[in-house]
């Protein structure tokens, strides 16, 4: 999953370290996220987002716009609003939990997790949902109405 993190800290002249330290990090965990070897764990990437000004979709190159104008930059993603927006979107696609679990190669019971907010989806399938229903990681995460 290629990401504009590298481009994003070398335009604000900043060292991975200096990153790692913002985000309260080790600076191997965010080399990782940023050489594409490991992805970003949602709460960090949207942490990013605040300091950097920027959307989700930006840093994973899903939109070439870096920032709209009505994102919330929240302090922390809510699981059950996050849970909704992907309730939503399988919903309005006819989906049911077993037919997004099999796109996602996961469980019904994960996505039930996900959808009634007891667990944080992972990025890959926040990611995967994004680009195959062509909704925006930021309205999934709730920073945009």
């Amino acid at each position: 999953m290629e990401t504009n993190l590298f481009t994003l800290r070398e335009y604000s002249d900043l060292l991975q370290k200096d990153i790692a330290k913002i985000l309260g990090i080790h600076c191997r965990t965010y080399s990782s996220w940023e050489t594409g070897t490991k992805i970003i764990p949602l709460k960090h990437l949207n942490s990013l987002c605040n300091y950097y000004k920027v959307s989700m979709d930006y840093i994973f190159k899903l939109s070439k716009s870096k920032t709209y104008n009505n994102i919330n930059y929240l302090k922390e993603l809510n699981k059950k609003e996050i849970g909704l927006r992907i309730k939503n979107v399988r919903e309005v696609n006819n989906l049911t939990l077993r037919d997004l679990a099999g796109e996602l190669n996961t469980t019904s019971s994960t996505i039930s997790a996900y959808e009634t907010g007891k667990t944080l989806i992972l990025t890959a399938f926040a990611y995967q949902i994004c680009k195959k229903y062509n909704v925006s990681l930021d309205w999934l995460c709730g920073r945009e109405k």
